[in-house]
């Protein structure tokens, strides 16, 4: 061994199971050569067939979780991907060998076994086992009560540990294929068309983050893990695809908290000859669609709030908003002047260059942005936040886009969207100044995209939801860590 290696330490407990692996190797007995086993069955199927397969025999595999030896019999349960089961083995039925050989196994243990389906005196569905096998040796024995660990984190670094003993972290990682599923079949029923588009980009944009950089050694160039799915599918509607849409991972690099992680989940979907008002319809039908779909019901219970997505969404502008929770009236703000004198009034941190339009925006998201607990479309955007949307065209200085809020947070955000090339360029041009300027969200000018919309984009709605949030919410999950199977996190060294 190198010397600046050391040989690993393990506990009492670790050194037993790896010393009964070596004599379990010494023996002939390797389980880790064993290649295969035939399944028939999964727990939960056993269980809710019990009266057609009662005194059938199957065969399933798990992980032993429990052991009560009682001499020369002993009843256990064995978890697999679909729930537990008990088991009963005697030694009579397998012979004196294979049940000290069992016995010799530990909690944790993957094991494969076979036989007759029956219920014992207290009514409990079990397997009475005529022979049993060891796949794999757990070498380190599983936790008793996880819940209990004060370093909440573990659960997250060791997001296999945390499903083995914690069955309602299984069931949430369900509902969350359920959720997108249903997702599918929604959008699909309505003759979108899914696609995959670049994860690598060489201009980030699409949204206002600040992106991670790479390096394409090949072509030496910087490349960008992409923000947002939009600007490739607007181009897949210049090509005459009228609806598509992409379920997919966007990187920002930004900070994270119980709503935030630097990867995520996005849905976008874009259609054709619609507006701002189709992605609305669109935006209520999905929700209620999917929640009626995987909970049964459109009422979702979230802590000891109450959300009735069965009921049409609230709609309020921005405007409205500030002016009903900060009771500043910006319909009567004129000028940037005006703007940053009410700002400083009401202790609102602004930099040099915001306008009018982001002090409005900063006002919501200090007074308004948490009231809107029920479902709400915000819309009524001013332009300078919303560089890829169409103006209104009553009133230029805002945008036909909307946000949906529930629960205080965003859920989905969708635009009529611009598809004027010479507008378009003029606000990718602002925004390029921003980022000389410093922005670090600023996008620049994607020529590429300009192009496309040169060749000629029909009138387009477009959405985006955060799929992450959509399962916090139907799973009732306090953090967005709860619903990645592997959140980002900082190594322990």
């Amino acid at each position: 061994m190198p010397q600046d290696m050391q040989a690993p330490s393990y506990s009492e407990q670790e050194q037993i199971r790896r010393d009964k692996l070596a004599a379990l190797r010494e023996a002939g007995h390797d389980p880790y050569l064993l290649t295969k086993c035939d399944v028939t069955h999964k727990s939960a199927q056993v269980i809710a067939d019990f009266d057609a397969l009662e005194g059938q025999d199957v065969s399933l595999a798990g992980r032993m979780m429990s052991r009560r030896i009682m001499g020369k019999a002993t009843f256990a349960h064995l978890l697999d991907s679909e729930g537990e089961i008990q088991f009963y083995i005697r030694r009579d039925d397998v012979g004196d060998e294979s049940y000290a050989a069992f016995k010799a196994m530990d909690i944790g243990d993957l094991i494969y076994l076979k036989g007759m389906v029956f219920k014992t005196k207290t009514g409990e569905v079990s397997v009475h086992v005529k022979e049993l096998t060891l796949l794999a040796k757990c070498l380190k024995p599983l936790p008793e009560k996880f819940h209990g660990l004060t370093d909440t984190d573990l659960r997250y670094r060791q997001r296999y540990l945390d499903m083995v003993v914690n069955p309602e972290v299984r069931a949430a990682f369900r509902k969350r294929s359920q959720i997108i599923t249903a997702i599918r079949s929604f959008l699909e029923s309505r003759g979108f068309l899914e696609v995959e588009t670049p994860v690598l980009h060489t201009q980030a944009g699409g949204a206002a983050a600040r992106p991670f950089i790479t390096h394409h050694n090949t072509l030496d160039i910087d490349m960008y893990l992409r923000i947002a799915l939009e600007l490739h599918l607007k181009r897949l509607i210049v090509g005459g695809f009228d609806r598509v849409y992409e379920i997919g991972r966007v990187f920002r690099n930004e900070g994270m908290d119980p709503m935030h992680n630097p990867e995520f989940t996005m849905l976008e979907l874009y259609q054709a000859y619609t507006d701002f008002h189709g992605m609305m319809d669109i935006t209520e039908d999905m929700f209620r669609f999917v929640a009626r779909q995987v909970n049964g019901t459109a009422i979702v219970q979230y802590g000891d709030v109450t959300l009735d997505l069965e009921k049409p969404f609230a709609r309020m502008s921005m405007v409205d908003a500030v002016k009903t929770y900060a009771g500043v009236d910006f319909d009567a703000i004129n000028t940037l002047e005006e703007a940053r004198k009410v700002a400083d009034e009401h202790h609102i941190a602004y930099e040099q260059r915001h306008q009018k339009g982001d002090i409005l925006n900063l006002f919501f998201e200090e007074y308004a942005e948490e009231k809107l607990v029920q479902p709400t479309f915000l819309y009524g955007h001013p332009v300078e936040i919303s560089p890829l949307a169409k103006k209104n065209p009553a009133n230029p200085a805002y945008t036909e886009r909307f946000e949906v809020f529930m629960l205080g947070h965003e859920m989905g955000n969708a635009f009529s969207e611009l598809n004027d090339p010479i507008d378009q360029r003029a606000r990718f041009e602002a925004q390029a100044r921003l980022k000389a300027q410093g922005d670090e969200e600023a996008c620049g000018v994607d020529e590429d995209f300009l192009n496309a919309l040169e060749i000629g984009m029909p009138p387009t709605g477009g959405l985006g939801v955060g799929i992450d949030r959509l399962v916090m919410l139907l799973t009732n999950s306090q953090s967005i860590r709860d619903v990645l199977l592997f959140p980002t996190m900082k190594p322990i060294d």
